[in-house]
């Protein structure tokens, strides 16, 4: 395995060090990792959930507030499609969970069986045969043309909340929240469908309150160098949509003049938190004639945000953390505004705290749906950790309990192998509405049954993916050979629908190639999904032949379609003179990305703190790893885990005044090979806390080690 490290350059390493306060090793990483951008930075040092973006950036998201209050409110039938994975599970969820906590008669309906992927034609007949008016579409819908269009004969509005990628052409849904449609307005297109689920239920709690659809200005005056700086901010649903700053030379420019005087004088109410003060200048700008009236908010903001009695906007602008990652740099009226977000926030639980609640299920989603780990996903994620934690849904208490998962700190990790297989086995043996039965359920006894059929589910998943495994290797090896190491395609009549997902994902970890699973539906249509490496986009080759499918999507490293089985031969023929195009990637040496080298006095067991920094770990933000050189390997000890050349291997490794705990999975071939008790190594490990019986210790997990040179 060859072992990388990127140079870092020590001026950056050191602006973060001192701009963000954080300490040289962490910025260290940050800098070889490429985040150094302040907007980036920002998500890796807050929790904060007033910096989270703000829902009503989406275009459409005025429409689909207005559109389900107004179902909500005239007793309309709303009618949820959701899909049949962790993602669409949890989104499903958590929009018919608000939607009951709304009062809305609403149901759901998620591809049971053999059904295809999202919104159907047959789904559609339902809802009007029961009476729906109102079609919300999750984690499936932006390919929906078809279905959509027909609800809309029927005269059944549908709103679409998706993060697929989508077509240039949209389908005619009355509205659509999601962050990958272009011109959407939303700064952050890698949502899951849950987070994008997750922002619609803010947005509709936000339009219950006194500031939907209320514009008002923010405004902060200081004084310049004999002049008067003047700084005002519009703002509606808490949001920035216009600014103006002026330095006024008092005397020399009339008021009729002032960009600012026109600006504040549009009617709307002016917001400050220093009423007297402001006036003060404002009267030193434009004379004693000024005739603009102010709000004073701070007696309602200290109510609110006690820590900030007695403290001036500028004091409270050196200390504050929202204007460090702004355009505008550390300005009052920067403060202001961030501290007027707070504010609203903290006013109405529902927006902060209580918001808080729903994102257990955003975090399971969005990890389960490998979405990256970077900006925004990271607060949604860490707070929703927090929150699986405290087992505060007592719905999931029964299957934490029976995964052994309370009592101790979780990590992505933790709802990547203990809690999402288990929900994804729902749908992948085609009972999806079992795993949302059980997130809704208020009753602990069936909470339980429930996580006990889930449980076994997953055990069935697990012996058809093993059964299937053993059929479709010899069947992959062989088209990998055919199309000269270029792509996988295997079909089995034989394989359940709910695991080609799965299937493809293990080819695509066995070949590293495009990886394509196809199982039959019934006698006249086959249902397939592609993975693929990174280098590879999946939806847009899929785009190449759409002609032959009755549906596809996907995002750029998963997908899937249907299709008519005597389409079949076409696809192979097509598949074949296309990928004689493709050029064949070459293949390179595994390497591991080092993080960072410590010097033996740096690995102390506080090490762990930097480690922590860095959670939640998934795509696009790795664990750490750290390299030592030198270190003395004292033990080996072969694990009784498997049969031959798979067995783990624990070691006792000392370095520095330390001996450490670790652990090489699958490494006890290469025990008196390529190491054995005694020899001196380099280890490029990763770190993290081992818990057992509710005991916490520092254990290495070993990537790669080599001998020493000069040993």
């Amino acid at each position: 395995m060859f072992w990388k490290k990127s140079q870092v350059p020590p001026l950056e390493v050191r602006r973060l060090h001192e701009q963000f306060g954080l300490d040289l090793l962490c910025a260290s990483i940050l800098t070889r990792r490429g985040v150094s951008d302040r907007k980036q930075v920002k998500f890796f040092i807050e929790n904060e959930l007033t910096f989270l973006h703000n829902p009503f950036l989406f275009e459409d998201m005025e429409v689909v507030v207005d559109r389900i209050n107004e179902a909500v409110e005239e007793k309309q039938k709303i009618r949820v499609f959701g899909d049949r994975d962790v993602d669409g599970i949890t989104s499903t969820t958590l929009i018919v969970q608000e939607l009951q906590f709304m009062g809305a008669d609403v149901s759901y309906r998620l591809p049971e069986g053999d059904e295809p992927y999202g919104m159907t034609l047959c789904g559609v007949e339902e809802a009007k045969k029961d009476g729906v008016t109102l079609i919300i579409t999750v984690d499936c819908g932006i390919s929906s043309f078809q279905e959509i269009a027909r609800a809309g004969e029927y005269g059944i509005d549908t709103l679409v909340f998706d993060h697929h990628i989508s077509d240039d052409n949209l389908p005619p849904a009355m509205a659509i929240i999601n962050p990958k449609v272009p011109g959407n307005g939303y700064p952050f297109p890698h949502l899951a469908a849950c987070g994008v689920v997750a922002k619609v239920i803010w947005a509709l709690r936000f339009s219950h309150t006194n500031f939907y659809h209320e514009n008002c200005i923010l405004l902060h005056s200081l004084p310049g160098n004999d002049t008067v700086i003047i700084q005002a901010m519009k703002i509606e649903n808490l949001m920035e949509v216009d600014r103006v700053i002026e330095e006024i030379n008092p005397g020399v420019v009339d008021i009729s003049q002032s960009k600012a005087a026109q600006f504040l004088s549009c009617g709307l109410p002016i917001l400050v938190i220093d009423s007297q003060m402001e006036l003060k200048q404002l009267v030193n700008a434009f004379g004693r004639k000024v005739d603009i009236s102010l709000v004073d908010m701070r007696s309602e903001m200290e109510t609110v945000l006690p820590m900030i009695k007695g403290k001036s906007l500028f004091s409270l602008s050196t200390i504050s953390h929202s204007s460090r990652y702004t355009d505008h740099g550390r300005d009052e009226l920067e403060t202001l505004y961030s501290l007027f977000n707070a504010y609203c926030l903290k006013k109405y639980p529902s927006l902060d705290s209580e918001y808080e609640n729903i994102l257990d299920l955003v975090s399971i989603g969005t990890v389960a749906d490998l979405m990256p780990m970077v900006d925004e996903n990271r607060i949604l994620v860490k707070r929703g950790l927090k929150v699986v934690e405290s087992g505060r849904r007592k719905a999931l208490l029964p299957l934490l309990s029976l995964q052994k998962l309370i009592g101790k700190p979780l990590t992505t990790q933790d709802l990547s192998w203990q809690l999402a297989p288990i929900i994804n086995a729902a749908g992948r043996m085609g009972q999806p509405a079992l795993a949302v039965d059980m997130l809704l359920c208020e009753d602990p006894v069936q909470s339980e049954k429930l996580a006990v059929q889930l449980l076994g589910l997953n055990k069935q998943r697990q012996k058809l993916g093993e059964e299937a495994w053993d059929r479709l290797l010899p069947m992959a090896k062989d088209s990998f050979e055919k199309s000269g190491s270029k792509l996988v395609m295997v079909e089995d009549p034989q394989l359940s629908r709910g695991i080609t997902g799965l299937m493809a994902n293990r080819l695509l970890k066995q070949f590293n190639v495009p990886a394509m699973v196809l199982a039959t539906v019934d006698d006249t249509r086959v249902s397939a999904s592609i993975r693929s490496p990174q280098s590879f986009n999946c939806r847009d080759f899929l785009a190449l032949f759409s002609d032959l499918f009755l549906d596809y999507g996907g995002h750029a490293c998963a997908g899937g379609f249907s299709m008519d089985r005597e389409k079949l031969p076409i696809l192979e023929k097509r598949l074949v003179e296309e990928i004689d195009q493709m050029d064949c990637q070459q293949e390179e040496q595994e390497s591991v990305e080092i993080d960072c080298s410590l010097p033996e006095k740096y690995l102390t067991p506080d090490i762990i703190k930097e480690v922590e920094f860095f959670e939640p770990y998934g795509e696009q933000n790795p664990p750490i790893v750290f390299l030592i050189e030198k270190a003395h390997i004292d033990d080996v000890q072969i694990m009784n885990n498997s049969k031959g050349g798979d067995q783990h291997v624990k070691l006792t490794l000392t370095y520095g005044a330390y001996k450490w705990p670790a652990l090489y999975w699958f490494a006890a071939g290469k025990v008196g090979r390529e190491f054995s008790k005694d020899d001196t190594v380099d280890v490029a490990f990763r770190l993290s806390r081992n818990y057992f019986r509710l005991q916490s210790s520092l254990q290495l997990t070993v990537v790669d080690l080599h001998q020493s040179q000069g040993a």
